[in-house]
């Protein structure tokens, strides 16, 4: 039971009373920002310190520290800009030419690679940070050429407004990322994604798609240079042109303003949640089990399924989504998105504990993992057996106020509403931790071989780190699956897939018609995370080499791992990911920078790692 393993696993820290551990999250310390809500301006200052040479007349400018979503990223104040229009933009990119400057777009800061700026940026460099979030919001409804509804929208506009806007005229997407707190401008930079493949039987409405939100554009705006000129412009790209392929997912090596988005009519989902299928089912081997409760076979049932296994736990909480037109009997209704609230918002035990890992404790990471399987199952089933059959430290942590005050919240395990109440369901206020990020491209009979594949190797190099007695990963293990970006749903001719997406199809692989996403969570400051993410990393790239599977980077995650640094591998940097968008013959990665380096090639739009990867 969940009590005896915990006794095995804590030792002498079941021992830790509520009142330690309450004491204990004080070593959060500069690490507060685990347990925050959303980051606003109140760290911008207009100081004394001088604006930045010749800044341009009637652009809001001031000083704000850059920090992203898991806090791993941290500058010194920079210079950062406000601009109401696109046109302001493209006079601050002049500015910046002119300058010696650099632009970074900056949005919600919902990521973890370096894309925008490096770790440690002094306030002494070269970089103004152009907040989209302030001005650059509108939304307008279009139509496509071909007929399709459509949404008009700035880069930043917020993902759970553009779904909101959508939903108010009868309309919505397929799949999308779960936080609701990101820029649509963010989202199209790293080929944001949800989870979503065709269920059994189904064919996807006019404007759906089951691949990336950059595949639903059919035109972009952006500011590129301008060679007759000698200055930089406003320019509108048609899905139509080859050259916006590259612009589709562009990781911050240019600057998107607007987009145009299709969109199909809304369907309501219904979305259950289940605990009692154990990990060695669930992600079985395909052929070691007889069992209908794989995970491909929830994928071939529904479509939208999604596994979080929380580390050193038994039973992963696997969700999945179905096209529902009416509410069932049992289904809760919903009408507003972020429908968990034993995970949207911290519950004290999860930062009592959390304090207890960043402080020093890491080998309570199994007791972690336990905490947070339990209170999912309390959250979404109202169980209480195991609380009451646990001991020691959980069952100190797990008091009656915390129990009646998730039951008072409603149980979430069998939900329905319309599609973007359930497709969106990350908070800002949730636990912040860091992940690594990779899809794996291979044909949908495969699914679960790559699974089992990847959940394997990471169990055995979790057990590993353990029988050290090293512990590098407390937080889940999250996988999803999706369909590749086909243009052809966008309805416009000639219309090709994201060149840098990472679900861009491989052309000699016809055959392989989904992606596998997975990434691996931990926080950030726990000892010996990235040799963890560097073996990890080096045991999928051997597995998926191509020959039944392929693996790709997600870029807004963490990938390039060394032993002590993420993104800093320069092998899998200059050379692995770049072959992994090569291979087949496509055309992606090569045409992708020379594409965007020619318009920007005063490379205005850039940061040290693009420098790096994108050459």
């Amino acid at each position: 039971m969940v009590g005896d393993a915990v006794g095995e696993v804590a030792g002498g820290a079941a021992g830790l009373t509520r009142r330690r551990l309450l004491a204990g999250s004080a070593a959060l310390g500069g690490g507060v920002w685990l347990l925050r809500g959303a980051i606003g301006p109140d760290s911008a200052s207009a100081d004394a310190v001088a604006a930045p040479p010749a800044f341009p007349a009637g652009v809001e400018v001031y000083r704000q520290v850059f920090e992203n979503w898991a806090g791993e990223i941290h500058t010194d104040q920079l210079w950062t800009c406000a601009p109401r229009t696109p046109q302001d933009v493209v006079t601050l990119a002049d500015w910046a030419n002119a300058q010696g400057w650099r632009l970074r777009a900056q949005g919600y800061r919902h990521t973890w690679a370096p894309l925008t700026v490096a770790d440690g940026t002094p306030s002494s460099a070269a970089v103004l940070l152009v907040d989209t979030t302030r001005y650059l919001t509108a939304l307008s409804p279009a139509t496509t050429a071909g007929g399709l509804s459509a949404v008009r929208a700035q880069a930043g506009a917020g993902m759970e407004q553009v779904l909101a806007f959508l939903a108010d005229r009868g309309l919505g997407v397929t799949s999308c990322p779960a936080p609701g707190d990101v820029t649509l401008g963010g989202v199209l930079a790293i080929g944001g994604h949800g989870t979503a493949v065709p269920a059994a039987g189904e064919t996807a409405l006019p404007g759906h798609g089951y691949g990336s939100v950059s595949n639903l554009v059919t035109e972009l705006t952006a500011v590129v240079w301008d060679e007759a000129a000698g200055r930089y412009a406003l320019r509108t790209f048609s899905r139509a042109e080859a050259d916006s392929a590259a612009f589709l997912v562009h990781l911050g090596r240019a600057f998107v303003t607007e987009a145009v988005l299709v969109a199909g009519a809304d369907q309501n989902l219904r979305c259950v949640s289940r605990l009692d299928i154990p990990a060695t089912e669930l992600f079985a081997a395909p052929g070691s089990t007889s069992s209908s409760r794989r995970f491909a076979d929830f994928l071939e049932r529904d479509g939208r399924v999604e596994a979080i296994w929380f580390a050193f736990t038994e039973y992963p909480w696997l969700k999945s989504w179905s096209v529902t037109p009416d509410r069932p009997f049992p289904s809760r209704a919903v009408d507003q998105p972020y429908n968990y609230p034993f995970s949207d918002s911290i519950p004290t035990p999860v930062a009592d504990l959390a304090g207890q890992l960043v402080g020093g404790s890491w080998a309570l990471a199994p007791v972690f993992g336990q905490l947070q399987f339990l209170l999912a199952r309390l959250g979404l089933t109202g169980d209480i057996t195991d609380v009451l059959l646990s001991g020691g430290l959980l069952r100190d942590l797990l008091t009656l106020d915390v129990i009646t005050h998730l039951l008072a919240s409603g149980l979430s395990s069998d939900l329905w509403g319309p599609s973007r109440t359930l497709l969106q369901y990350v908070r800002p206020t949730t636990l912040r931790m860091t992940a690594n990020g990779y899809a794996v491209m291979c044909k949908r009979d495969d699914v679960q071989w790559v699974v089992s594949q990847v959940t394997s190797g990471y169990q055995n190099l979790l057990t590993e780190y353990q029988a050290r007695g090293a512990f590098p990963i407390n937080g889940a293990v999250e996988i999803r699956v999706t369909g590749l970006d086909d243009p052809a749903v966008v309805g416009v001719p000639g219309a090709r897939a994201p060149l840098l997406s990472a679900l861009s199809p491989r052309p000699d692989h016809p055959e392989w018609d989904v992606a596998v996403w997975f990434d691996v969570l931990t926080l950030p400051s726990t000892p010996g995370l990235h040799q963890f993410g560097r073996d990890l990393e080096q045991y999928l790239l051997t597995t998926f080499d191509g020959t039944r599977a392929a693996l790709r980077v997600e870029w807004s995650k963490g990938w390039a791992y060394t032993a002590d640094a993420t993104w800093a591998d320069p092998d899998v940097i200059a050379r692995v990911i770049p072959d992994s968008h090569r291979a087949g013959g496509g055309a992606g990665w090569d045409e992708a920078v020379a594409t965007l380096n020619r318009y920007d090639p005063h490379r205005v739009f850039s940061s040290p790692l693009l420098d790096t990867l994108l050459r």
